[in-house]
């Protein structure tokens, strides 16, 4: 029986009245989501910094309003005009323009092409696939690259932020992997957490405060994942060992480097940046299997939060200011 265009659903909408950036859970219909060729029932969407900023109507990331929030999602497909999935199939999405220029996951329905669509791995239920969410797929990414050019006998692995979604999760693949991994952390109160993780060492944020005006740190790291930027990134990229890598992924702390050429001419270290919204399809389904499998870890119950649609305002105050940690889970329930 075809879905009626004015069957209502729950959503997190964010608009603007008088100028004023208003967001509040409200009810939108079937025919007010973009065309697709699915249309997802959503069990699970999270929180991440980029969703903060929208919800925030952040120009550079949801530029038209109104607007529903939400980078990624997993539930099930209610209506298929593709031979590429059933309905009953179970899906997941990460990434592309989900949540950004298209409306996203903080709903109970999202409207999606095939081609944005992931199978969700039998091993992992619709909360198992966004308690990794964007922010696994993104740690993820960062450990592909690390582990493609440093093994684990080469020394340690430094990784910033390491109490956040990304951070958390990178810090448990890589030791599952074996390596030796140091967290980075502004978060004392969670430092036996980060041990649970595999985290061998903490260390405080202040650790990162170097000297400016020297183009090279000695070199005490093998490899690096930054989830900060700024100048925590320019201090990491000083840091690391010949041949080595720093994956980096986040801005937080800034989106400026101040650095000379020597890191990467005396050397050779590479810079990787990582772009999880433009991830290649097929990128995507091997780091969902690794997940699933090889990869799969699980987070401390303490860094796993779940809330309602209701519940985000307050959760993105948290996170904007930094008193976040760990992985959020958003239902869509009002």
């Amino acid at each position: 029986m075809p879905i009626p265009m004015s069957d209502p659903f729950p959503c997190f909408l964010v608009q603007s009245k008088a100028g004023e950036i208003r967001s509040a859970v409200s009810e939108a219909a079937i025919g007010d989501l973009p065309p697709g060729d699915l249309l997802i029932e959503v069990e699970y969407s999270s929180l991440n910094y980029k969703d903060a900023l929208a919800c925030q109507g952040h120009k550079g990331v949801a530029p038209n309003l109104p607007h529903v929030p939400g980078i990624d999602c997993a539930g099930t497909v209610i209506k298929s005009d593709s031979p590429r999935f059933e309905v009953g199939n179970q899906v997941l999405i990460t990434g592309y323009e989900l949540g950004a220029t298209r409306w996203g996951g903080f709903a109970a329905r999202v409207s999606a092409p095939c081609e944005w669509v992931v199978p969700l791995p039998p091993e992992l239920s619709p909360r198992d696939a966004m308690i990794y969410g964007t922010a696994g797929f993104t740690a993820a990414q960062c450990v592909m690259a690390i582990t493609q050019r440093v093994d684990p006998t080469k020394g340690e692995i430094l990784v910033t932020g390491a109490t956040g979604g990304v951070g958390s999760l990178s810090v448990a693949i890589l030791s599952k992997l074996g390596y030796e991994v140091v967290a980075v952390s502004g978060k004392p109160e969670l430092t036996e957490t980060l041990h649970t993780l595999g985290a061998s060492r903490v260390l405080g944020r202040e650790s990162l405060d170097t000297p400016q005006d020297r183009p090279l740190l000695k070199a005490s790291f093998a490899a690096a994942i930054d989830t900060v930027g700024g100048a925590p990134l320019t201090a990491v990229i000083r840091s690391i060992s010949h041949r080595g890598i720093v994956a980096a992924c986040g801005l937080v702390a800034g989106d400026q480097l101040d650095l000379t050429v020597y890191p990467f001419l005396l050397r050779g270290l590479t810079l990787a940046g990582i772009d999880s919204a433009q991830c290649p399809y097929q990128d995507r389904l091997e780091i969902w299997r690794r997940l699933a499998g090889p990869w799969r870890v699980d987070l401390p119950q303490e860094l796993v939060k779940e809330i309602t649609l209701g519940e985000l305002p307050e959760r993105i105050a948290q996170i904007l200011v930094g008193n976040a940690s760990g992985r959020t889970l958003v239902r869509p329930d009002p």
